[in-house]
Parts: C-alpha cells; sequence; structure tokens
C-alpha cells in the first residue's frame, strides 16, 4: 500500500512538472522596424528567458502598431518590450520589469533644446510661435523629454510653436535644419548632440536648455501572468551582463530596475494621470 501511495506522489508531481513545464507566453516588440530585424532581435531573449525559467517564451512579431497595441493590453502579448510613451498608455495591462539602458544614458533619456549660436532665442518662453525641429513624436528624448519640461514652465508644445518632424527621423537631421536656418529651435536626445560635427561647425549650435530624464524602453509583463513569474522574469533580465549576445541583439547595454512610478513624469507629459502603485 505504501508503494502505491509513493508511485501515485511520484506520478502526481510529475503530473505538476509538466503543466510547469508546458507554459506558454509571448514575447514582442514595438513594430518600429522590419518583421525580421524584431524577431531577430527578440529570439535570443526568448531563448534565454525559456531556458532560465523552464517555461516556453515564444517570439511573435505584430504586423503594424494597432494590432500590437491591442495584443499588448489583452493579454495575447505576454512579455513586451516597448517604447517609453506606449508603456505608459497601456501600463494599466503591463507591468514594467526591468528599463533598457545604454552606455552612455543608463536607464533614463535626457533630451536638449538647441538654437544657432547666434539665435536671439534665450529662454523657453521665448520659444512660443516659433518653428521648431523635432526626430518625430514619438521620441522619448527627442520630444517627450521637452515636452514636460517646457509644460513645466507655462510653454506647451501642441499650441504655442510650431513642431516639424525632420526627414528619416534622425537627430542630426534636427542639427542640420537648425544649423541652415530652417527652423527656430530643434529637439534633440542629448546623446545625439554632437551627432552632426562632422558637418555642422559645433561652435554654431548653442544649447538651449537640458530637458527632463524619463526612462528608456521598457520590458513589461501582462498583469494577469502569476506575480511569482513576472518576478522570476525580472531576477532573469537583471542578471544579464553587459555584452552578452541577448542584449546585443537587443542593442542595449543592460536592463536597469525602475518601478512604474519611474514614468509618472511622462504620463504628465502625455496628458494621463500618475501612477496609484
Amino acid at each position: 500500500m505504501k508503494r502505491i501511495a509513493v508511485c501515485l506522489i511520484a506520478l502526481f508531481s510529475f503530473g505538476l512538472g509538466c503543466v510547469q513545464a508546458a507554459e506558454t507566453y509571448t514575447l514582442s516588440m514595438q513594430p518600429l522596424y522590419s518583421p525580421e530585424e524584431i524577431f531577430n532581435s527578440i529570439k535570443p531573449l526568448a531563448e534565454y528567458l525559456s531556458k532560465e525559467l523552464n517555461i516556453k517564451v515564444e517570439p511573435v512579431v505584430a504586423k503594424d502598431f494597432p494590432e500590437y497595441e491591442g495584443r499588448l493590453k489583452s493579454g495575447d502579448i505576454s512579455i513586451g518590450y516597448t517604447s517609453p510613451v506606449i508603456y505608459t498608455k497601456n501600463s494599466q495591462a503591463q507591468e514594467v520589469l526591468a528599463t533598457a539602458a545604454d552606455e552612455k544614458e543608463g536607464g533614463q533619456l535626457r533630451g536638449v533644446i538647441i538654437t544657432r549660436q547666434d539665435s536671439a532665442i534665450r529662454n523657453l518662453a521665448d520659444l512660443k510661435g516659433k518653428k521648431v525641429a523635432i526626430p518625430s513624436f514619438s521620441g522619448g528624448g527627442g520630444y517627450w523629454s521637452q515636452r514636460l519640461t517646457l509644460l513645466e514652465n507655462g510653454v506647451d508644445t501642441t499650441k504655442d510653436m510650431q513642431l516639424v518632424e525632420v526627414p528619416d527621423n534622425k537627430h542630426e537631421n534636427v542639427i542640420l535644419a537648425v544649423y541652415l536656418g530652417d527652423v527656430d529651435a530643434g529637439f534633440i536626445r542629448e546623446a545625439a548632440l554632437h551627432s552632426a560635427d562632422a558637418y555642422v561647425p559645433p561652435s554654431q549650435i548653442r544649447m538651449l536648455a537640458e530637458t527632463a530624464a524619463i526612462p528608456n524602453w521598457a520590458l513589461s509583463a501582462h498583469r494577469s501572468m502569476p506575480t511569482e513569474t513576472r518576478r522570476a522574469l525580472q531576477t532573469a533580465l537583471l542578471k544579464l551582463k553587459p555584452g552578452d549576445p541577448v542584449l546585443k541583439a537587443l542593442k542595449v547595454a543592460r536592463f536597469e530596475n525602475l518601478s512604474d512610478k519611474a514614468y509618472d513624469g511622462l504620463r504628465k507629459a502625455v496628458g494621463l494621470p500618475v501612477s496609484a502603485r
């Protein structure tokens, strides 16, 4: 009888192990690049998490942004790698586990506002009524950082100035537009301040202001995922060392542990309520 009981316990335990090993989650990335680029970027991470947690993580690619955001909200995408603005808009459904960090700026992006050296613009209020170049409206360090600082100083980027997106969404094209006088000022990431030095004399560009630090891209998990699984994912992400092939594929130096509250400044810029968590 004892032998039968032992066998039943062993069988039951084995069965539980099979259920746990069969857990399947999906990993995707905001579709800013080609499907092939996205797949190649996230595949090593999916393989790493599958092995580290003894679960199945499948890399998936959304055909476009509306599909990605819809699946992110619903949980059809279990784990998302998402720009900071899109994370804040979907953080009721997703919880940030780790924030991407690069070697220069770490896990927070900071922007700057630039003008020509000989510009009459001397303070943030002077930007009212001016034409301003930006890389894109989705850029954390090239738009949202500046928007947050300007809002805090009584200037609304959507009402008080004319914003122009530059070709190819490149920061160096913002610098070039400012230098050539096509615009009165420009928004760029702090790390990109000298990206056009090869063809724009640095002495001809003046930094009007440094702007607010906001978190980098978020690696998040759907809040319906068991808490213990989310914590295990977070631990696995944070222990990746610089130079790891997983990080190289994502083009990040490391992951940092920033809480959801770290995105509150960005929520203010976007017009969302701050986190209650």
